[in-house]
């Protein structure tokens, strides 16, 4: 016999999976009216923020230049960046709270990642139609409907994401020196770059990754189930309820429907349809979900068609769909160790923070010594040998108005400051000042001294004292 085994053919396997376009049907309902009030509110304060005047300056800016922090009354340093760290903290807190509470609806109503992509697909079904007439559009390519509905809506888009970037650049140049650079071209270097940048973030982002972003590139859908348990509100469908799956007429008589095994779900795939991530949520939740409650939306305008109850899918809890589907028990859902836990390192955070800048002074002062010279002798204005340390100070004026300071020192005896102890810094500046301090030549202590420079403003009767060393070599 000379027959051959045949020879096995090579396989092609793709490693990547190209994408499928999701075209998401428009929906309305009260979770849809919710997220366009978070669009609103969220947008308001980005937009409008910058333009608001506290005094002769911006209420919120970020003066990098000249490290100056301005949040309406408040006036931050570089030396108050544990601020940052607090309010960085309070936000990862307060997310893990609304997580094990609600889920994600972070994601699917505040994120700005679900803001602008829905800003950015109300433009295009205004422009292209809904589902359907997208879809449709799409088959005909390079027709001269095609090109021009196209090139209306990028246009917008772009206009969009520029105004975007303009604003998130207010936050670090005043609005409206921004603004009249902008208009007579005159605006460059790293505005231009920020401006340009965050704008095509925006445009890529919102107008064509979507839920590409929320799925692949976002961390918080990978952890989140770890803050999920069984008193957590997701969106839920209630298979008990909904299945068998299974059109039918909508005149039909209930129970003939019951009789062929068919639940409530006429298996439409409206939910599906909706999902601005293209999930079917009657499968289980899945980490692509969201939140929004699109399909809640629409699921409950079917089952009113059907003149059937509604809430087939709504947020639920999982305790509450092994209960039969009953309403959630509030209490159970809130008061629960890990939101007790949240809730309380939140407002023990909170609290400490906001006392901290209730009671910190309107004033800073940064002592740094003279390396290059580590003491020497001099000659005071009565011809007196003294012993001087060499130092620059720096105060750091965080009222909104004028100061003048008195600086004054002690720690050893016969201390004297010989420069001067007058000192004026204007509102909202920081200025350095050289400073010596001196003690009696023969002193007969050599060694590290600490020592305390207090400063007190004019206008306050709070003072400040740092410390620092004044050193006496050994003789």
């Amino acid at each position: 016999m000379n027959d051959k085994a045949p020879v096995p053919q090579p396989i092609t396997v793709s490693l990547y999976e190209s994408a499928e376009k999701i075209y998401p049907r428009t929906v309305q309902g009260r979770y849809a009216t919710w997220r366009w009030v978070c669009v609103f509110l969220t947008q308001a304060v980005f937009y409008g923020l910058p333009w608001l005047e506290w005094g002769s300056r911006p209420s919120v800016l970020f003066d990098l230049e000249n490290r100056r922090f301005f949040i309406f009354s408040l006036v931050l340093y570089p030396q108050d960046f544990i601020y940052l760290t607090g309010l960085l903290v309070g936000c990862a807190l307060s997310l893990f709270l609304v997580t094990a509470i609600a889920g994600r609806v972070w994601c699917g109503f505040s994120c700005p990642q679900t803001v602008y992509s829905e800003i950015f697909m109300y433009i295009e079904r205004l422009i292209e139609g809904d589902r359907p007439q997208r879809m449709k559009l799409d088959q005909a390519r390079f027709s001269t409907q095609y090109m021009l509905k196209k090139f209306i809506k990028h246009s917008i888009w772009i206009a969009i994401s520029l105004v975007t970037g303009f604003s998130f650049v207010a936050y670090f140049v005043p609005a409206r020196a921004l603004a009249d650079a902008v208009i007579h071209a005159q605006v460059f270097g790293w505005s231009l770059f920020w401006i340009v940048f965050y704008g095509f973030a925006t445009y890529g982002n919102a107008g064509f990754m979507r839920e590409q972003v929320c799925k692949y590139m976002c961390p918080y859908a990978r952890f989140q189930s770890a803050m999920f348990d069984q008193d957590t509100l997701i969106v839920t469908y209630n298979q008990e309820r909904g299945e068998s799956r299974g059109h039918r007429s909508k005149n039909a008589d209930l129970q003939t429907i019951k009789a062929q095994g068919l639940g409530d779900c006429v298996d439409c795939h409206l939910c599906v349809q909706v999902c601005p991530t293209g999930i079917d949520i009657r499968e289980g939740l899945q980490y692509e979900c969201i939140g929004c409650g699109a399909c809640a939306d629409v699921c409950d305008q079917v089952m009113g068609k059907m003149q059937y109850a509604p809430g087939l899918i709504s947020f639920s809890t999982e305790r509450a769909q092994k209960t039969g589907g009953k309403s959630v028990n509030l209490l159970s859902t809130i008061a629960r160790p890990r939101v007790l836990i949240y809730a309380f390192l939140l407002v023990c955070l909170s609290s400490v923070m906001f006392y901290n800048l209730l009671m910190q002074a309107p004033y800073k002062l940064d002592i740094v010594r003279d390396r290059s010279a580590m003491s020497r002798l001099s000659e005071d204005s009565e011809h007196h040998m003294i012993l001087e340390n060499i130092y620059r100070i720096q105060i750091m004026n965080a009222s909104e108005r004028d100061e003048t300071y008195h600086l004054s020192v002690n720690g050893l005896d016969q201390i004297k400051i010989q420069t001067p102890t007058t000192l004026n810094v204007k509102a909202a500046q920081s200025e350095w000042f050289p400073l010596r301090i001196s003690v009696p030549a023969e002193i007969d202590s050599s060694g590290s001294h600490k020592i305390f420079l207090t400063l007190t403003p004019t206008h306050s009767t709070q003072t400040l004292s740092e410390a620092t060393m004044f050193l006496v070599p050994s003789h």
